[in-house]
This record gives C-alpha cells, sequence and structure tokens, in this order.
C-alpha cells in the first residue's frame, strides 16, 4: 500500500505585498457619475480571500458591483461596513495588499485570481481579472485599459 504524503502550504514570506496601481480615465459625457469599483483576491477554489478596496456610494449601490457582491457582499455586513469607502474621481491611484485575509491571516502560497469590477452609472461595467501565482518570486502584470478602467498594474514583491 502506497504512503500517502500531505502537503502543507507555507505561508506567505512576511515581506511579501503587492502594489496595485490603479486608473480611472476622464469620461467626456453629459451624464458621468463616479463608478462603483470592487477589488478582491480568489484562492484557486475561486473562494473570495480578501476585499482589496470598495468604492461605492450608498449600500443600496453594492448589488450594483454584481460578481463582487455575490461572492462577498451579501454574506459580509461587517467586511462591507469595513472596506467601504466613498467613490473616488477619474485619476490614479495607488494601493498594497499586505497579504492577508479578510480576517488577518496571512494566506498561503499558492494560485489566486485579482479581480476588479468597475461600475458606472449611465456608463459601462468592467469585470477584469487576473491569474497570479503567490509565493517567493516577485513578478508584475499590467491589465490593458477597458471602457471604465486605466492602465491596472500589479507589482508582487518579497524582499
Amino acid at each position: 500500500m502506497p504512503i500517502a504524503f500531505t502537503a502543507f502550504a507555507k505561508p506567505l514570506p512576511e515581506s511579501a505585498s503587492m502594489d496595485i496601481e490603479f486608473q480611472l480615465p476622464k469620461i467626456e459625457t453629459s451624464m458621468y457619475a463616479r463608478p462603483y469599483v470592487a477589488v478582491w483576491i480568489e484562492d484557486s477554489n475561486r473562494k473570495p480571500v480578501r476585499t482589496v478596496q470598495l468604492w461605492v456610494g450608498k449600500d443600496e449601490w453594492l448589488k450594483d458591483l454584481r460578481s463582487w457582491w455575490r461572492k462577498v457582499g451579501r454574506y459580509d455586513r461587517e467586511l462591507v461596513d469595513a472596506v467601504t469607502s466613498a467613490t473616488r474621481p477619474a485619476g490614479e491611484y495607488r494601493f498594497v495588499w499586505d497579504g492577508l485575509d479578510d480576517a488577518g491571516n496571512r494566506v498561503e502560497q499558492g494560485d489566486y485570481t485579482f479581480y476588479v469590477e468597475v461600475v458606472r452609472e449611465h456608463g459601462g461595467r468592467n469585470y477584469l481579472r487576473q491569474k497570479i501565482n503567490l509565493a517567493e518570486a516577485s513578478f508584475t502584470h499590467h491589465l490593458k485599459p477597458t471602457e471604465e478602467t486605466g492602465d491596472i498594474r500589479l507589482q508582487y514583491t518579497v524582499k
């Protein structure tokens, strides 16, 4: 009978983090409204591990971020209250994901997916995703601009 080995995943190195550079383009239209934005990370089983940013004006608009809402928002009111901030105007933004999950625990090394959902009233909807491998090697990914997003740059570093 073969012996079964259990693989134990290692947590991300303490020095690991991911810089996220995010642009909202200026859109010329008479009915411009600031977009609602959700940025989150899911593990290889498609389980959400961290909502990194959530920009909405009022709770009633959370459901407009359909993909994020179905995965996270409708199940965790406390998280929604903790991470929600106001919508933002067109411009360049930078934020950092520290490698922790929503409960404050360091995630394990492995395959993940980075998601961005941007929805604008009287405008478009863009849903972007990027597969990433979080381990001990640094990387950079660029997500191409869409109708509602400018350049998005992910830079994962392990010092």
